[in-house]
């Protein structure tokens, strides 16, 4: 059940949170970040809320110095205020790695992978699920529930048995039996849907509204989002404060290249970065493309389209809630989007697994295939750094793979 929160926030070591309230990026209303958010409450927006932080005084790079190599070294920029409400089961700071083999085939560009793969529950979910959950639990919420297209769903499981809460998690029946028996051992409500991410997600939202339970659906909640930005604090520090020219990210709901371009602006406000920004790439699944339809098609916002499984579960997303986000984000970068068919998809994964010894998920391999695509075409530049940001573990998706 949910409850207001404000009396729930217990005494003890602070974590040195610069929060000061939640703010719409569409309209500008402010909200307080004490209390239960989830979106913009003028019924004409209906936007995705952000945890906005004071910079004022500044914040020097030398306090991560001797910090633990988790995404809670950045933890003045997270949201959550007492140290004792953290949930933590050592997310973060994945590594950053460049090509070896197929190195000739990036030419004259230095490619790297960001490989979210090793975080617990084997995604980078857990960034945004740790983050959401630990708010959560200062919040006094005891149940959460998701819908999810496999490995949220899992990294939520996990956090609610880290934190004490209850899991309820709405996933659709095609998904790979792996991710089902993860929310079973966590201990978490498994309801499975016959139809798509969408399907669950009217379904969780009756059930929520009908229980009072709390969701944190993609960028329905502000909190998902600030676990994800860490990328960006991290992919800056591991490139000595520098940001690569070109990075590409498999958009489903969209919300770690949203959370990514939040973490550019709020690291070049606090004198980290310099405002050197990378065009952003989103790369979708060609059964799933709506983002690259209206991109292409100079949308403000995207249809639904759903044209059936690809092997990549987390793309199957027929319309993000923050599809504007997303589209302005291309935008402002001045970016792409383009898509990939299942088959390239899994032909990118063998000769990445081959040539790299790196099992990446589905949505990682199409980024791969994109970059070959936009290099040839000379959309990617000579000379130019070019990030490829593996979201997950393709081991939990080898039902999915004709190996």
């Amino acid at each position: 059940m949910l409850n207001s929160g404000a009396d729930t926030m217990t005494a003890g070591v602070l974590t040195g949170s610069l929060i000061t309230h939640l703010e719409c990026p569409n309209c500008g209303r402010h909200y307080s970040a004490d209390v239960i958010r989830t979106v913009c409450e003028d019924a004409s927006c209906l936007s995705s809320l952000f945890a906005r932080y004071d910079f004022t005084n500044g914040l020097s790079i030398d306090i991560l110095k001797g910090r633990t190599a988790t995404m809670w070294r950045y933890k003045e920029v997270l949201p959550v205020i007492h140290e004792e409400n953290v949930v933590t089961l050592g997310e973060g700071f994945t590594p950053i790695l460049p090509l070896t083999k197929l190195k000739h085939l990036a030419g004259d560009n230095e490619v790297l992978w960001k490989d979210e793969s090793g975080n617990p529950t084997g995604s980078f979910k857990a960034r945004g699920i740790g983050a959401a959950v630990s708010k959560a639990k200062e919040l006094g919420i005891d149940t959460i529930v998701t819908p999810t297209a496999g490995n949220a769903g899992g990294a939520l499981a996990a956090y609610a048995a880290r934190a004490g809460v209850k899991a309820v998690v709405y996933m659709p029946k095609l998904t790979p039996k792996v991710f089902k028996d993860e929310c079973h051992l966590y201990g978490a409500q498994l309801v499975e849907v016959d139809g798509n991410i969408s399907d669950c997600g009217r379904l969780a939202n009756e059930q929520a509204t009908a229980n009072g339970w709390f969701q944190v659906s993609t960028l329905k909640e502000p909190y998902r989002l600030e676990g994800k930005k860490t990328m960006g604090y991290e992919i800056a520090e591991q490139l000595n404060w520098q940001l690569p020219d070109v990075i590409l990210y498999p958009t489903g709901g969209g919300t770690g290249l949203i959370g990514l371009w939040k973490a550019f602006d709020e690291m070049q406000q606090l004198g980290w970065i310099g405002n050197h920004r990378p065009r952003m790439v989103a790369v979708q699944s060609e059964s799933c493309n709506g983002i690259v339809q209206a991109f292409n098609g100079g949308e403000l916002s995207s249809q639904f389209v759903d044209g059936g499984f690809t092997i990549a579960n987390g793309l199957r997303v027929p319309k993000p809630y923050a599809d504007k986000l997303i589209l302005k984000v291309l935008r402002e970068s001045n970016g792409t989007a383009l898509s990939i068919p299942d088959a390239m998809m899994s032909e990118a994964l063998k000769e990445i697994a081959r040539n790299e010894g790196m099992l990446i998920a589905p949505e990682g391999a199409a980024l791969w295939q994109a970059f070959k695509q936009l290099k040839a075409e000379q959309w990617i530049k000579p000379q130019e750094q070019v990030l490829l940001l593996n979201t997950g573990s393709g081991y939990k998706y080898l039902e999915n793979i004709d190996v």
